[in-house]
């Protein structure tokens, strides 16, 4: 496993990160916390631009989890069947709809426990939607994030936990709230899996990764 950066590397990585885009963004696209939370769900397996095609139309009818109960299965699988698994996650967001009326009052909650207790919703879309709307430094890790993590020194782990673990434990404060952003356009767009664009990479000089590409 490659080794974990110091702190001076890890300063000046986050710093060009944010020099480059001071206020990253997720690219699903959402209109409040329950649409957030159904589009992340539904993302698992997914492109972000394959789930916001299907959700466009969906969100404009059905942007609160009664309406999306008023919708129903069938309804809600006429907007997602391009997605996979769509039948699966069609009646996940059913039940996490009826779930969020009854246990909380229609409103989405703001712990990781309440989170993770709606169906669909695992460590990862409950950090995501942590992150993204209420503002928390939490760390989603998803298979971009754990490669480049793992490729470039900035969070080794055996598993996606130890990644997230890593990412808290060595970012330095100042860039946890954008850290897991930063990590997943870069892991998607520049150090990509098969050929990591390594000549246009802003963080190579610190990068540990052995097989740099130009």
């Amino acid at each position: 496993m490659t080794r974990q950066l110091d702190y001076p590397a890890m300063q000046r990585i986050f710093s060009r990160f944010q020099a480059l885009e001071a206020e990253p963004k997720g690219e699903l696209d959402h209109t409040n916390a329950f649409t957030l939370v159904v589009a992340v769900a539904l993302s698992a397996q997914a492109t972000d631009v394959g789930v916001n095609k299907a959700t466009r139309k969906l969100f404009e009818i059905a942007d609160t989890p009664a309406k999306m109960l008023a919708l129903g299965e069938d309804g809600v699988i006429e907007h997602i069947k391009t997605i996979g698994l769509y039948r699966n996650k069609a009646k996940n967001v059913i039940k996490l709809s009826q779930l969020l009326i009854d246990n909380f009052g229609g409103e989405v909650p703001s712990s990781r426990a309440a989170l993770v207790s709606l169906p669909g919703v695992g460590r990862k879309t409950a950090n995501v939607v942590l992150n993204m709307w209420f503002g928390q430094p939490s760390q989603a890790v998803d298979t971009h994030i754990f490669r480049l993590g793992n490729r470039s020194g900035i969070a080794p782990g055996k598993d996606e936990t130890a990644v997230e673990r890593a990412i808290e434990d060595n970012v330095p404060a100042e860039f946890q709230r954008h850290a897991h952003h930063w990590l997943i356009l870069h892991g998607r767009y520049i150090c990509i899996a098969r050929k990591p664009k390594c000549g246009i990479c802003p963080i190579a000089d610190d990068c540990l990764f052995e097989e740099k590409t130009q």
